[in-house]
């Protein structure tokens, strides 16, 4: 009996890709100002070293699909409620968000996607990005 043929992380990478309608940064700004939600699953050094997009929604990678998923009693009411926004993952090059966009497509978010190029290509394409408030002060 064999198991499962390992792949390579290329090969999941484009795997994940093959189902998303992928947005460029311009697209992904067009999408937020029509109602989309825009998670930034960046980590917390990234978001304070580089800034933040302003109105995006940030959510650890690590317990995205709990908040997103409405079953689960950590999920947040802001991205999943009202049903049907479109979920448009961000992360600082467009690589881990595809990963996280096809996972939560499995999850039933038929519509979920990412940027591509992530974050990096939000501030190259000169669109907002604001300092990370993080209290101090």
């Amino acid at each position: 009996m064999t198991g499962p043929q390992r792949k390579t992380v290329d090969q999941l990478l484009a795997e994940a890709r093959a189902g998303l309608e992928r947005l460029t940064a311009q697209q992904t700004s067009d999408a937020v100002a029509a109602g989309a939600v825009l998670i930034d699953i960046r980590s917390e050094v990234q978001r304070e070293r580089d800034g933040v997009v302003p109105g995006s929604r940030f959510v650890a990678r690590n317990v995205l699909e709990w908040r997103c998923d409405p079953s689960s009693a950590w999920h947040d009411p802001a991205i999943v409620n009202p049903a049907g926004r479109r979920l448009i993952l961000m992360c600082n090059e467009g690589y881990q968000s595809s990963l996280a966009a096809a996972t939560l497509q499995r999850l039933g978010f038929e519509d979920a996607t990412d940027m591509i190029g992530g974050f990096q290509a939000w501030r190259g394409a000169g669109l907002p990005v604001t300092e990370v408030d993080n209290g101090a002060g």
